[in-house]
């Protein structure tokens, strides 16, 4: 088990980047309402109102929607049809986590990954910008944020998968989730 230390090291470096990035877009949250309140105010109070304010609070919910993910992935606050699972014992929802993540997760976002390249390249190529008057210009900025959302999805994966993986062959509790177990044994 002499690769365990530098799985679960490879593991907290990603996760570390997906803590920082995580945290980063979050504030975007509050840009979000920031320039939804004034697109409110100019609207109502002065009849006035601007269509690149409008669409960039739509650009950072895509920016939060899509940087944030892994983040969500990796402080374990995604969707889940917990049915059996909080009663397993570590060893076997690090199964579940491992077979998920591969069986479900690197899959997807290959696909995700692979189909984005070629849509995101044609934005590229004509340097695609907003439909409307008066929008912002750089709208292949925001689709080439899809190809990265999906490359930090798969690295955090990669680090539930390590995790996963470090329990089922050591038996031991590897992350926070599986700090409840006593001792940290299986």
């Amino acid at each position: 088990m002499k690769f365990v230390p530098l799985m679960l090291r490879f593991s907290a470096l990603i996760d570390s980047l997906c803590d920082i990035i995580g945290k980063a877009v979050a504030w975007l949250t509050l840009g979000m309402v920031l320039v939804t309140f004034a697109v409110v105010a100019l609207r109502y109070l002065f009849d006035s109102g601007y269509i690149w304010m409008q669409e960039s609070v739509v650009w950072m919910h895509g920016l939060v929607f899509l940087l944030a993910a892994a983040y969500t992935l990796r402080q374990d606050e995604h969707v889940r049809v917990d049915i059996f699972y909080r009663r397993m014992t570590a060893r076997g929802r690090a199964w579940v986590d491992l077979s998920g993540t591969l069986l479900l997760l690197i899959p997807s976002m290959l696909f995700v990954l692979i189909t984005s390249l070629g849509f995101v390249a044609q934005s590229w190529r004509v340097l695609e910008t907003s439909s409307e008057a008066g929008g912002l210009q750089a709208l292949y900025l925001l689709k080439s944020v899809i190809p990265v959302a999906a490359v930090l999805l798969l690295l955090q994966g990669a680090a539930i998968g390590l995790r996963a993986l470090v329990v089922i062959l050591t038996g031991e509790a590897s992350n926070q989730r599986d700090a409840h177990t006593p001792g940290g044994k299986i």
